[in-house]
């Protein structure tokens, strides 16, 4: 069985971590042993946008993201004998020919698109495949669902352009973290599968950076996928852990409303922070244990695990 992971933060844990971080081995959730003993095909590396982060720094975001892309690309060099960058299906399958894990670039946080179209094209051709459109912050294409204040508003309309231009590209839009009027905005817009990384099920946690099942069946029917988090505010209301069990009750849910082909992976390793019973993406098996035991067949695993998303991938 094999693993493709839609969402981690390590490029920017590696990016901060004055040295000490390398891609091969570190003590986070993800590095290139750990996605080895996960038998990981591919995992998607966000370049994550804080604006407080280049504030600080006094740079642009535009120059914020080249930068921590510059430190990232460094480490794939190193370490080109295990891992190598894949901008589509045909780059996966020769990595995976070669025995190297492929690496997909995403930026999470639109910001240094900057008001330029222009720019989605630059950062096309450095490779990333997957822009998730905020974080925390409004920015020039929409508005976060971490504020209520925001809930209802949908795409800017410079980020209805911006979503436009991504589906000429195949860069693949990201609603996770989106407001729910964007999510309805980039539904309208798609004309081609469209994905939530990062988030789960709001009706088996009740959390804004979950999705309704209203939007799980749009998803679902425009063959977008949703990635399992792990962050446990999204998992678990009543919990300070991140349990199999928990992920498993997602996973049922989501299956039961928008189909087993909505289904993947996107744990937010490194991006999250609190108590978790799979401690780093090398005990992975751990969920898929847990799926087994929980009525599960292989083959649902291994589309939850691999195959729905390897089938997105063929859409770049």
């Amino acid at each position: 069985m094999g693993l493709i992971d839609l969402h981690c933060d390590t490029a920017w844990k590696i990016f901060h971590s004055n040295k000490e971080g390398n891609l091969l081995e570190n003590s986070y959730h993800v590095d290139i042993k750990k996605l080895q003993r996960a038998n990981s095909i591919a995992q998607f590396f966000a370049l994550f946008i804080d604006q407080e982060e280049y504030l600080k720094r006094r740079v642009t975001p535009f120059e914020h993201c080249n930068d921590m892309f510059d430190c990232f690309y460094k480490e794939l060099i190193r370490n080109k004998e295990y891992i190598n960058l894949a901008r589509n299906y045909d780059e996966l399958v020769k990595n995976k020919e070669e025995g190297k894990i492929s690496a997909f670039l995403t930026i999470e946080g639109a910001e240094p698109i900057e008001n330029k179209i222009s720019n989605i094209n630059y950062f096309y051709r450095l490779g990333v495949r997957l822009i998730t459109l905020t974080w925390n912050y409004e920015n020039q294409i929409g508005y976060p669902n971490c504020n209520e204040k925001y809930r209802n508003k949908g795409l800017t309309s410079f980020g209805k352009e911006a979503v436009e231009e991504m589906n000429n590209l195949k860069i693949l839009v990201d609603v996770s973290h989106l407001s729910d009027g964007g999510f309805y905005d980039v539904a309208e817009l798609a004309k081609m599968p469209f994905v939530a990384s990062h988030s789960n099920s709001r009706e088996v946690t009740n959390h804004p950076r979950n999705l309704t099942d209203e939007m799980i069946k749009i998803l679902a029917n425009k063959g977008g996928i949703m990635g399992l988090n792990f962050c446990t505010p999204f998992i678990t209301s009543t919990e300070k852990i991140t349990k199999v069990e928990h992920i498993v009750d997602h996973a049922k849910h989501i299956k039961n409303v928008g189909g087993i082909d909505v289904l993947s992976i996107g744990a937010d390793f490194d991006g999250i922070g609190g108590s978790l019973e799979i401690s780093n993406i090398g005990e992975m098996d751990k969920l898929a244990l847990g799926l087994n035991k929980a009525g599960f067949s292989d083959d649902e695993i291994d589309k939850i695990f691999y195959k729905n998303a390897e089938r997105v991938i063929k859409e770049l």
